[in-house]
């Protein structure tokens, strides 16, 4: 395979006539940013991205052409989903004889000197989940690095690979609605582009499709504590008003971090989960087939995901051109937490890689 031609580089010291600083303030701020002013700080993080600087670590890298690592930036590394999308693509580029390096990087920090950093240490980059920066800077690294997307919004030039959530998330409302309930609630930060607005969506679509309206809108985090404050929000409410609960029978959870926080509470406080309120949850964790009651959930294979998407930077980096978004399929997994029989047998739906309206 022929090696991948790299572009010069600015300098440091361009970088620091820019940003009219020193070239050891320019230095500071890659190295640690901390004792950094804020102004300045952005100020040499704005002056990078303008002349496209790759702040080196980079010399070595450059020099030898490839460095033989792929990037990856996530907004944070807590719960299963993330582990399992990580450890699919390390597996993946474990076997393509590459190494990985992590950065986290959250929407807040578009001006991220860690994601500036990595350009200098890696050949391609994957940006993982919505909250893994924000498109402007996804957009800047895919025009100095091979870069794809996993579980994001589309960007011009980045592969981006999904898990199908639109049409399941349809499917599951429409379940729930097939058990009876008719006010059905959504839990979870619906953003632009992310997982959870495309489940947002297809929730949306199954109710409007019934003639229902939504019940409820819990537009909170997609983690444990999140959960746990709307359950005990929802439980005050259930004792200062005998309807209770805000008239809701069923909710829709955009994770299973959230319903499963969600069902243990409600479940220690005495609520019938499904009798009175049917939750749902997103990813099938192994912890929500041991919940009482089993949580129902949507089984994705995410670590398959993870590893598409760094045999695809990988094929990017060796020259391969920018193909069409590719999306793994979900399914249902029923259990006790929305009235199902836990023994009905499960299938799983197969890896498709034809471009679905999820990506749209």
């Amino acid at each position: 395979m022929a090696e991948r031609s790299v572009p010069s580089s600015p300098t440091i010291y361009e970088v620091a006539a820019r940003a009219g600083v020193s070239i050891a303030t320019v230095s500071r701020t890659f190295s640690d940013s901390s004792k950094v002013a804020a102004r300045t700080r952005d100020a040499v993080l704005d002056a990078a991205r303008e002349l496209h600087y790759v702040p080196a670590a980079a010399a070595r890298a450059l020099a030898v052409r490839r460095s033989k690592a792929l990037g990856v930036v996530l907004p944070h590394i807590d719960g299963p989903y993330y582990a399992e999308l990580l450890v699919g693509f390390e597996i993946a580029a474990s076997e393509l004889g590459l190494s990985v390096v992590l950065a986290l990087a959250g929407p807040q920090e578009r001006r991220s000197a860690a994601v500036l950093d990595l350009l200098g240490r890696v050949d391609g980059v994957a940006f993982m989940a919505r909250g893994g920066a924000d498109d402007a800077a996804v957009l800047e690294v895919a025009g100095v690095r091979p870069t794809v997307s996993v579980a994001r919004g589309r960007v011009d030039g980045v592969d981006a690979f999904y898990a199908e959530n639109r049409g399941t998330a349809r499917e599951l409302t429409e379940h729930l609605i097939q058990h009876g309930h008719r006010r059905i609630g959504f839990v979870g930060r619906p953003e632009e582009g992310s997982d959870i607005g495309r489940r947002h969506r297809g929730y949306l679509e199954a109710l409007d499709a019934a003639g229902l309206a939504p019940a409820a809108h819990f537009a909170v985090a997609p983690v444990e504590h999140a959960g746990l404050e709307l359950a005990d929000q929802l439980l005050a409410e259930q004792r200062d008003d005998a309807g209770g609960l805000t008239g809701l029978d069923a909710l829709v959870c955009g994770n299973d971090e959230l319903a499963m926080a969600l069902v243990a509470r409600m479940a220690d406080a005495g609520i019938d989960i499904p009798g009175r309120l049917a939750i749902t949850g997103w990813d099938d964790t192994v912890t929500a087939r041991y919940l009482t009651p089993g949580l129902t959930s949507v089984r994705q294979e995410v670590a398959e995901l993870g590893a598409l998407a760094a045999r695809r930077l990988a094929a990017r980096i060796g020259g391969a051109p920018e193909q069409g978004p590719v999306t793994v399929a979900s399914t249902l997994v029923l259990r006790r937490s929305c009235g199902c029989d836990p023994a009905a047998p499960l299938t799983f739906a197969p890896i498709t890689d034809t471009p679905t309206k999820e990506s749209s």
